[in-house]
């Protein structure tokens, strides 16, 4: 058994052919903004294969989708709803605990024992504790029985007549939680279910899913699109205007931030927000994010994380280790790791608003 160790010149204007605003991190067409991102890239924009632009949408994994692309001549939009719907239906049963019968359910629920894991799950987690090696655990895969604890997970809030989990509560879910302490049967493709650990992907779900989503698109010769899942986007391609898909960066409430629009060409950009799913008792939030190190929702003063990345579960990965990180070490190791992060920290003073070099670097030099 082993245990894991340790840009092309675009331009702002208006976009006559561009879609509507998202919901969330809404896409932005002919509005004034006084912060522009223009994220790296590594080629140049190349022309999309037709003059149109399809809107797509609907619901998965508890949250919403839309999905803007453009498509190659030749195809429908029917055929192009009906495969995004199938992937995310197989990642749902794949990686979703409120499944009772997908593969992570099946593993949570499985007595002590080595059970083998299909190709995609098997990869997923791999890549999951990857990143909790490069983050020390600031974003754990086996947090799972802790999130259920707390009331975020498949079981639901808690009593409201009960709603903190007791310190010994708390220590025996520890007990079953922690990166260090899964094992793998590299030979059998297995992990090793210790009795009663659980698995949760939340930190990298949304993300892994808009990776896989763009993946198909461009398989199906949709190679410009932008993709957004719960709030979490990818831009790949330009629009036949040969703009960017610019979209807006959603703001926590009263956030000091000027209101900040990016192109998302060849990039992902997450966000995670202490007020998306929490709960208040006794005048103190508790946030849905979970610091394994002390079993405990975040309580560090970190309102918002916003990361840039070319993989949306890598984006969606790192917000949440940075928030978990908290309002010092956090913009130390994305400085370190030339993250491109945005903070926004509740302090006596109100909200402040902190980013790493590599996030600085996006805007131009007035802004800077």
């Amino acid at each position: 058994m082993e245990r894991r160790a340790g840009s092309p010149a675009l331009t702002v204007g208006k976009s006559s052919s561009a879609p509507p605003p998202l919901q969330l991190g809404a896409a932005v067409e002919g509005r004034q903004a006084a912060r522009v991102l223009i994220p790296p890239s590594a080629r140049a924009p190349e022309r999309p294969p037709s003059d149109l632009i399809w809107s797509l949408a609907g619901e998965s994994m508890g949250t919403t989708w839309s999905v803007r692309l453009v498509p190659p001549m030749g195809t429908t939009q029917d055929v192009f709803q009906a495969t995004i719907e199938a992937e995310l239906a197989r990642i749902i049963a794949l990686f979703s605990p409120w499944t009772p019968g997908s593969e992570i359910s099946r593993f949570n629920n499985a007595p002590a024992g080595t059970w083998k894991l299909s190709d995609d799950f098997w990869s997923l987690l791999n890549a999951a504790l990857d990143l909790a090696d490069d983050v020390n655990g600031a974003v754990d895969p086996t947090l799972g029985a802790l999130v259920d604890l707390w009331g975020f997970g498949p079981p639901g809030p808690r009593d409201p007549l009960n709603p903190l989990p007791s310190a010994e509560e708390v220590e025996a879910a520890l007990a079953v939680s922690g990166w260090q302490k899964l094992r793998l049967n590299r030979d059998a493709q297995a992990a090793v279910q210790l009795g009663g650990m659980k698995l949760d992907f939340s930190g990298i779900a949304k993300g892994h899913a808009v990776d896989r989503v763009s993946a198909r698109l461009t398989e199906m010769g949709a190679s410009s699109h932008l993709v957004e899942i719960g709030g979490e986007l990818l831009g790949r391609g330009v629009k036949p205007d040969a703009q960017p898909w610019w979209v807006e960066i959603e703001a926590v409430p009263g956030s000091p931030a000027p209101h900040t629009v990016a192109a998302l060409f060849d990039v992902a950009v997450a966000t995670s927000g202490d007020w998306r799913r929490a709960f208040v008792h006794e005048e103190r939030l508790y946030p849905h994010t979970i610091d394994g190190s002390t079993g405990r929702p975040v309580d560090n003063g970190l309102a918002q994380v916003t990361v840039f990345d070319a993989s949306a579960m890598r984006a969606d990965a790192f917000a949440t280790a940075l928030t978990v990180l908290g309002p010092y070490d956090g913009p130390e190791f994305a400085e370190a790791m030339q993250i491109a992060a945005c903070f926004v920290e509740r302090t006596p003073r109100g909200l402040v608003e902190r980013m790493s070099s590599a996030f600085a670097a996006m805007m131009d030099e007035e802004e800077a």
